[in-house]
């Protein structure tokens, strides 16, 4: 298949580098020094499923040097999404299924509302991955999982035969009929995740230590499924026992949100569209969301970015 990573940051350069080596023409669309590397040193992936070195890659800044393509693995920030789609117009052919893998929940709409709902697909990555360097990503959780689908669950032909490349890569790739309760999961997950250990400037293994971190952590999680279910979301309670239970048993104790790490490095944050966004629905609906409140008052003036 023909597939365009976009961004080739910590998600879109390890799948597609997957990709890349199981045979399918991959292209990386980048900027700045992470640009530069994979034009001049290739890519790097640092993984507990296998490293791999490809010296070579297709990466470029312009998607219309690419062209059209079957998949395009939508992983940009936040704050960059609309601009992004934008920019993604030449990559999309009568054939095309954009799957954003983004954080957040309403990334599908938004894109949407500039490419046609036909073309975009909901998509969650399951992964600790991380961008340490330009051309270099280091991936160091054991779960790499991929799904997506319609939200109406129709038949494409065109997502079948990327589920079939991914299993062929060894990916752990699933095509789900119930895409919109699986991004709620994602976001509740996540909110807690990355808003706690960037807020706590901690990862996970030392706040589950504590009694009352544990707890602010789990508080997190339930905020956000307060606010799904209230929404009408299909949430089963059970949801945050097994989450807290695979951070203690599945994940390492040095595991951080990408907000945790992007806040390290001075990075902007997608605070207003994670802890942010369970805060703004929590006051639309009339649901207390004290520890989101929390996150978002101690990050606030951090999440422009060291430059701001």
């Amino acid at each position: 298949m023909k597939i365009a990573a976009m961004a080739a940051g910590a998600i879109g350069a390890y799948y597609g580098a997957r990709l890349q080596v199981a045979g399918h023409d991959v292209s990386y669309i980048a900027r700045g020094a992470n640009l530069e590397a994979l034009k001049t040193k290739g890519l790097t992936i640092e993984s507990v499923h296998g490293d791999l070195s490809l010296p070579k890659v297709n990466a470029t800044a312009n998607p219309a040097d690419v062209g059209p393509v079957d998949i395009v693995l939508f992983a940009v920030k936040l704050w960059d999404t609309e601009a992004a789609a934008e920019q993604a117009r030449p990559l999309i052919g009568p054939n095309t299924r954009l799957i954003t893998f983004q954080n957040g929940i309403d990334s599908v709409e938004r894109i949407s509302k500039i490419l046609g709902p036909e073309k975009v697909v909901g998509g969650i990555a399951y992964i600790a991955t991380n961008l340490v360097a330009p051309g270099t990503i280091k991936q160091t959780s054991q779960f790499h999982q991929v799904l997506f689908g319609h939200a109406d669950n129709h038949a494409d032909a065109v997502l079948d035969a990327f589920v079939a490349a991914g299993k062929a890569a060894k990916l752990d790739i699933v095509l789900t009929p119930q895409i919109e309760t699986e991004l709620w999961k994602k976001f509740i997950f996540l909110t807690a995740m990355t808003g706690g250990t960037a807020a706590l400037r901690s990862p996970v293994g030392p706040i589950f230590s504590d009694p009352e971190t544990k707890a602010f952590f789990r508080q997190l999680m339930q905020e956000a499924f307060n606010v799904g279910k209230a929404k009408g979301i299909a949430l089963d309670p059970a949801y945050i026992d097994e989450r807290m239970n695979f951070v203690e048993t599945k994940t390492t104790p040095t595991m951080k949100g990408s907000m945790a790490n992007d806040l390290d490095r001075g990075g902007r944050l997608e605070l207003d569209w994670l802890s942010g966004k369970v805060r703004a629905l929590g006051r639309e609906l009339n649901i207390p969301t004290p520890a989101s409140d929390t996150v978002y008052t101690v990050l606030k003036l951090h999440r422009m970015g060291a430059k701001a």
